[in-house]
């Protein structure tokens, strides 16, 4: 099988044919497994979600879908205060970062974010044949002062960061904005579990012209698997997008799903809480271990025994069915990124890493 890959590669674009493709965390497929790997949410949605899947599941279905997202992008302007005309609406933020690089990027176009941090960009900049210029985060994953300044076509900055979990303020977004060349996107996947006021970047758009904030509904809405994003920026930038992204880019069902989620804003918020809490046991008993743990604003820690590597531990726990992630790179080696679960799995999972490591319960 795989020599008739090898044949065909010669068919694909040189930059194709030599590229890693974006590696995802792993789906199991029983469900014994406590899944603490792909920051999903433990939560179900919004029972408003679900009626409105239930209702809308009929003959409409062999109609297409709307094809801008009217009446998603109309409920969502009135929740976070912008015009539709502000916001594009995606297949995931993946599909929004995927018609942002096709948009400002083509062969050798710089392309800047600091590292490490979400691997999907390196995926998209080398489908363009962009330029990738990294600036390595600081031992605390504060901004670089450097990223500013690389005279890039599109910058990438994932607030909060994955996988470190820690967020850049609202003031330096602000000066980044200002002191890019080009567009500005600020990858928000995480920041409705940030416990900072003001963290996110939306108000900015209405000053910056060259800002694109993304948000998800995978985290924080529990609707990873209805893969539904969306994208604010200035008119321009939104109109520009339209040109490129596809036709029907989201389904009727999912359109459903994420205009229902936006009108139970209470559920979210409610859950967003829990996880919260979750997170602070879930630091304070890796702490214990003598991880060290950084500042968290998501909805997933990163733990880290510096100079260690942690693959063994991973690999414990997956024997005992309990997934996390694990990234054999540079600089992560010794880390594990674990999404924030159920109390119950975080008590399972702590138990497991102290068996692990050898140490008694606490």
């Amino acid at each position: 099988m795989w020599l008739k890959f090898i044949v065909m590669l010669p068919y694909f674009r040189t930059n194709i044919a030599a590229m890693a493709g974006y590696v995802p965390g792993e789906q199991p497929r029983d469900d014994g497994t406590i899944k603490l790997n792909t920051n999903e949410n433990p939560y179900p949605p919004s029972p408003s979600v679900l009626a409105a899947l239930r209702k809308a599941t009929n003959r409409s279905l062999r109609l297409y879908p709307e094809p801008l997202g009217d009446s998603l992008r109309s409920v969502a302007a009135a929740v976070y205060g912008v015009k539709p005309e502000n916001i594009i609406a995606g297949n995931g933020s993946d599909e929004l970062l995927s018609i942002l690089t096709r948009c400002f990027v083509g062969p050798n176009d710089r392309v800047a974010f600091s590292t490490p941090t979400y691997s999907l960009y390196d995926t998209l900049i080398a489908i363009q044949q962009g330029e990738r210029v990294t600036i390595d985060y600081p031992p605390d994953y504060s901004l670089p002062e450097a990223l500013a300044a690389q005279n890039a076509a599109l910058t990438f900055l994932c607030n909060p960061n994955s996988p470190s979990g820690t967020l850049v303020s609202l003031k330096e977004i602000e000066k980044l904005a200002r002191s890019v060349s080009g567009v500005l996107v600020v990858d928000e996947a995480y920041v409705d579990f940030a416990e900072s006021e003001g963290a996110s970047s939306l108000p900015l758009i209405r000053a910056y012209p060259n800002l694109v904030v993304l948000r998800s509904f995978s985290k924080a809405f529990s609707l990873a698997g209805m893969r539904i994003g969306l994208g604010f920026a200035s008119e321009e930038i939104i109109f520009g997008m339209m040109k490129v992204k596809d036709s029907y880019n989201l389904d009727r069902l999912s359109t459903v799903a994420a205009t229902a989620a936006l009108q139970d804003m209470p559920w979210m918020a409610r859950n967003v809480r829990r996880i919260q809490r979750s997170r602070k046991s879930l630091t304070a008993g890796l702490k214990k271990m003598g991880y060290h743990v950084y500042p968290s604003q998501a909805n997933f820690v990163m733990a880290q025994k510096r100079g260690r590597s942690l693959k063994e531990v991973y690999e414990a726990l997956k024997q005992k069915q309990i997934l996390v992630r694990y990234f054999d790179i540079p600089r992560l080696q010794d880390c594990l990124r674990i999404t924030v679960g159920t109390p119950q799995e975080i008590k399972s999972l702590l138990q497991e890493m102290r068996s692990i490591d050898g140490k008694p319960a606490a």
